[in-house]
């Protein structure tokens, strides 16, 4: 099921002179001095609207103030323009406080663009002139607006029945407004935005696909069908081949279902091998996850459909990077199961052999992630990597430490930096952690070479014993990341920014960057 898709495109035509249904300015929030006259709180300007604002006879923000805008981060205000410019809808968003010196932050303008392009769902042309910079910084800024206006006007296109007349298309077309719409270094930026923007919607819309529609079956033939169609090298494995090839984990997490489970292996090789280098991307992919025999509350279950959001951002990030064609060898892996209580079930107590050879101690059968992901981190350690990110939904302690914005990412720790530098830079941020020695103390286990969680069922420190234990998975020469992203992973609440209802994406952005990163400095 695909979500309506949004066009992007440049202009340098004045923005007050555009044939479109609604131009965007960017507004700050001014705080002024008491006791001049002058109301506490005021509009500021952003670049970029100056045309506009004079087609107003300079009371562009004095009108907007009176509507109630304060320049607040994603407010959004609208303004009939009664002919004064050649849209019929001015549109204000707010972007905080004006930076000292200097542009909008990249993750501003971002978020901006995705509130401003959400709200004028209905709109079919929209232009954006928000304040890009004229110096080293102009790329990533405009990158930053183009991810958020294909991002913010995402929507999953559901399972309704009927009409819904109150709900508007998502905008069809956005304009980009900048000095030069010829400019070769912009329009590589729109064309990488379009192709990573394109990724993440594809992880959110497999995330949002109901978990009755994509059981590990579908879900492998959906990722084998759009990498196939963008030219990825693609291998299958079915419950026969995963038995023939030693992957316990993921079939004791799949045994319990009906719907038996898969592993996706998705290759991008490059033209001459590239820099000589391998990364491996691995992502956990419970289409659904009970907890199986350890069930979990009904409470808030539903959502657990989400429990593959880490292998539908690895599937799509691989979309991204055969359309991107870096420099570097990137091969995807992506364990599939469902986690489910039947008379098949994987059991608490159950010694699992690993596809390296490792016995553990099942102690929590809703501790199924890390066990397929066990088997994939593996298994891309012998086909050769000399990187490995991995991400998944893993631990609710990564919520409670981080909550729902920050991802949590332990592994080896130059390879962490890389991972939090490029959440950064890509609005995906991510925190290192610490994988202490007495946390695998505590995973001893009396029979198996580790117990798969702390043997005492002890929760302290519950999101590094997952770090911890996918430590015993990765040989000694493979730098690797685990990236947990439960919190970031799956957005309950309202729309925000250009994060919508549900799958956020995260974290193909990164992934994406990290890859680049790679191929250009290995």
């Amino acid at each position: 099921m695909t979500s309506p898709r949004t066009t992007l495109s440049l202009v340098d035509t004045d923005p007050a002179e555009l044939a479109v249904d609604a131009i965007v300015i960017g507004v700050h929030s001014q705080t002024t001095e008491p006791g001049n006259g002058a109301p506490a709180h005021a509009l500021l300007l952003a670049s970029g609207g100056e045309s506009i604002a004079a087609a107003f006879d300079g009371k562009l923000t004095e009108t907007l103030a009176l509507l109630g805008a304060t320049g607040g981060p994603g407010e959004v205000i609208k303004l009939a323009t009664l002919g004064t410019v050649s849209a019929p809808l001015v549109v204000a968003v707010g972007l905080g406080p004006e930076p000292a010196g200097a542009a909008p932050a990249p993750e501003s303008l971002r978020r901006a663009a995705g509130a401003a392009v959400r709200a004028l769902a209905g709109a079919p042309r929209v232009a954006l002139a928000l304040p890009l910079p004229d110096d080293a910084d102009a790329p990533a800024a405009l990158r930053a607006v183009a991810e958020g206006a294909l991002l913010g006007g995402y929507r999953f296109a559901g399972y309704k029945t009927k009409p819904q007349p109150a709900r508007r298309e998502p905008v069809a077309e956005v304009l980009v407004a900048v000095p030069d719409a010829a400019d070769a270094t912009a329009q590589a930026e729109i064309a990488r935005a379009q192709a990573v923007a394109g990724a993440v919607r594809t992880s959110r819309d497999w995330v949002n696909t109901a978990p009755n529609e994509l059981r590990p079956p579908a879900f492998a033939d959906a990722v084998s069908a759009a990498a196939r169609e963008a030219g990825l090298e693609v291998e299958v494995l079915d419950e026969a081949a995963l038995k023939a090839g030693g992957y316990g984990g993921i079939l004791a997490v799949g045994q319990g279902s009906e719907a038996p489970p898969r592993l996706v292996k998705l290759t991008w090789t490059p033209e001459g091998g590239g820099n000589g280098k391998r990364v491996a991307l691995v992502g956990k992919g419970i289409t659904f996850d009970t907890g199986g025999i350890s069930i979990k509350p009904a409470q808030g279950m539903w959502e657990m459909k989400s429990d593959m959001a880490g292998a539908a951002a690895v599937g799509a990030a691989m979309l991204a990077v055969a359309a991107l064609k870096p420099s570097v060898t990137v091969t995807g892996y992506l364990p599939m199961a469902e986690n489910m209580p039947s008379g098949t079930s994987y059991r608490p107590g159950d010694v699992i052999s690993m596809f390296n050879g490792k016995k553990v101690e099942v102690l929590n059968t809703d501790a199924e992630g890390r066990m397929v992901l066990a088997d994939a981190m593996a298994r891309a350690c012998a086909d050769g990597a000399d990187y490995l990110f991995e991400t998944s939904t893993l631990t609710g302690g990564q919520v409670i430490a981080l909550g729902k914005r920050i991802a949590g990412v332990m592994g080896t720790p130059e390879l962490c930096e890389r991972v939090r530098v490029a959440g950064d830079a890509t609005g995906e941020p991510a925190w290192p952690m610490p994988l202490p020695d007495d946390v695998r103390k505590g995973m001893e286990s009396d029979v198996a070479d580790i117990s798969q969680v702390n043997a005492g069922m002890d929760r302290a420190g519950h999101m590094l014993q997952g770090g911890v234990f996918l430590r015993e998975f990765v040989t000694d020469d493979v730098a690797w990341a685990h990236i947990d992203i439960a919190g970031p992973g799956y957005h309950s609440g309202e729309a925000t920014g250009y994060w919508t209802k549900g799958g956020t994406g995260v974290p193909v952005r990164t992934l994406v960057h990290l890859v680049e990163d790679v191929a250009t400095n290995g």
